[in-house]
């Protein structure tokens, strides 16, 4: 199959899903009925699994076809953005850049970053995924994005990963706290207030959780939240203190909250970037990627 029939496959299964119609899609991409069926089958067979479950007033994605149409979004955004910069030759590159992010770093770190590049690159588009850990590194395992931000998890032999920073856990309080009077804490120190935490299920907890395990502590929290965002509502309220990473609080001075460093042990998370071990880079995407590192490290 030669690649020009491989993106109109994958441009008339993207069509039949977002339409739900096999005669709505034919018409958009003026093509017979039997065509686009032919077409399907094709992409079908090359898979070897159905894509499209089919009814007489419906048709909607299996399983299988569901996962892939990230996947196909982002190919076709590739694909199509080469197409556009190749027209496009004497003027500034264009393209785009897909990537997931930590949503503490997509927040407080990344538009510096985008800023800086589109005033250099103003015609590079991008797609940012703001995911958890675990789904950024699943997002960048099934080739939804080129890359991403995220911290340090379990080995995969189909990633690699390099370090970029050493986010430290710190503690955050209202500055009228009386911890906030000292200019750095122990773990004990930590006790007597109502402590906020993330839920067990997040990556940061469970670093956490292990890291302290090692030297037989353990944080007793008396509020759990799901986003690292609400603790720090729930700290500015009054209602306790909370222990998170330095890149998730507030990185210029704050009218409330303040951070102090906690010692004994000083425990952080690394953050780097994550890239698919056999996967290549678009140009825009590795234009990007070599300002985010000279920027983050310098």
């Amino acid at each position: 199959m030669s690649i020009n029939c491989e993106i109109l496959d994958l441009r008339a299964f993207l069509s039949v899903v977002e339409l739900e119609s096999f005669h709505r899609a034919a018409e958009a991409l003026n093509l017979s009925q039997p065509a686009l069926s032919r077409r399907i089958q094709k992409l079908e067979a090359t898979i070897g699994a159905p894509l499209l479950e089919r009814t007489t007033r419906h048709v909607s994605a299996t399983a299988v076809g569901s996962e892939l149409i990230p996947l196909v979004q982002r190919m076709l955004e590739e694909f199509d953005g080469s197409l556009f910069a190749v027209r496009d030759i004497g003027a500034q590159r264009s393209g785009l850049v897909t990537i997931a992010c930590l949503p503490t770093a997509a927040f407080y770190f990344l538009p510096t970053v985008i800023k800086q590049f589109n005033a250099e690159y103003p015609n590079i588009r991008f797609r940012i995924l703001d995911l958890p850990a675990t789904d950024g590194l699943l997002a960048v395992a099934r080739g939804e994005v080129e890359f991403g931000i995220n911290i340090m998890g379990a080995a995969d032999p189909d990633l690699t990963f390099d370090r970029l920073i050493e986010d430290p856990f710190v503690l955050a309080v209202r500055k009228d706290h009386p911890l906030a009077a000292k200019i750095e804490l122990g773990w004990e120190d930590l006790t007597p207030y109502p402590l906020i935490t993330v839920h067990r299920s997040s990556g940061n907890r469970t670093l956490l959780d292990a890291a302290l395990a090692k030297s037989n502590l353990k944080l007793r929290w008396f509020y759990e939240v799901t986003h690292l965002s609400t603790s720090l509502g729930l700290v500015e309220a009054g209602l306790g203190i909370s222990v998170l990473p330095k890149l998730a609080t507030p990185q210029e001075d704050h009218p409330f909250l303040i951070t102090r460093p906690i010692r004994n042990p000083e425990i952080s998370r690394t953050i780097g970037i994550v890239r698919r071990r056999a996967g290549t880079l678009s140009p825009a995407a590795e234009r990007f990627l070599n300002m985010l590192i000279g920027t983050w490290s310098g």
